[in-house]
């Protein structure tokens, strides 16, 4: 499917190295690559469909420091959608407070209907996409009847109903940071990994070092960062996604009609 990567600091650290080692694992994921750096409250944001490793604006990016205390990095293989820009991560979108949103997904949304709806509103055609304008849409909707922006821990509260509910047999391995939090979730076994040192708080698809101190995420909860700390954890959800044959022909399918498209 995809790998995914971010980095969650007190303080900007230079981050090359890491994401040498993870735009490296591209040849299984060649249908994209992307990166976002929280810089002066905005993200700066790059990405292009095309394999990392054969991406001269990518060796460009890399040949310079990469310094930040929120980076995030997203390699893809469609499983969903165009082999187009509009569909490389990471997504971005406001909510009606004018408060920045990124989300970058590893996964495949195999059952949801709710999700349908965006299909009009997205840029590209992914279900990546559609899961970040569904909670934009969540938060407006709290935020409007509240009257007033909403706190930390009730964006975490909402969030974790939004991921309980789509990680129903889909698979919801996420990083989402909204200007506050990063969260993190994954509902799928051996499938992302964190290592905590005083650099801060990294966490990837498989572990980029030797470092034996990498360790599991601990599976169907939702965890908020900031500045690499866990500061709201939640309890433990039902929803674990386990690979089934029809999953794997679902996917089989999608990429054979991409290799047909490109001949």
């Amino acid at each position: 499917m995809c790998e995914i990567f971010c980095f969650n600091s007190n303080t900007p650290k230079q981050v090359n190295e890491c994401l040498q080692c993870f735009y490296n694992h591209s040849e299984e994921h060649p249908h994209g690559w992307g990166l976002a750096n929280m810089q002066s409250n905005e993200f700066v944001i790059d990405k292009e469909p095309v394999k990392a490793t054969c991406s001269q604006h990518l060796k460009h990016i890399l040949s310079h420091p990469v310094v930040g205390k929120n980076v995030f990095a997203h390699i893809r293989l469609a499983t969903v959608g165009e082999i187009i820009s509009p569909n490389c991560h990471p997504f971005t979108e406001a909510d009606d407070n004018n408060r920045s949103w990124m989300l970058i997904h590893n996964g495949t949304i195999f059952d949801c209907p709710k999700l349908d709806e965006y299909k009009d509103k997205e840029n590209g055609d992914t279900d990546s996409e559609r899961i970040l304008l569904y909670i934009i849409d969540k938060i407006n909707d709290f935020e409007k009847s509240k009257g007033a922006p909403s706190t930390i821990k009730e964006r975490f509260n909402i969030l974790l109903e939004i991921v309980e509910d789509l990680s129903k047999n889909n698979k919801l391995n996420l990083m989402i940071y909204d200007g506050d939090l990063t969260y993190i979730h994954s509902n799928m076994r051996d499938s992302l990994y964190y290592l905590k040192n005083e650099d801060g708080f990294l966490v990837a698809t498989t572990p980029l070092t030797d470092d034996e101190n990498w360790k599991h995420v601990e599976l169907n909860k939702l965890f908020a960062l900031i500045d690499g700390n866990i500061v709201f954890e939640s309890e433990e959800h039902e929803n674990e996604f386990i690979l089934t044959q029809e999953h794997e022909k679902a996917i089989e399918e999608f990429l054979n009609s991409i290799n047909r498209d490109d001949t």
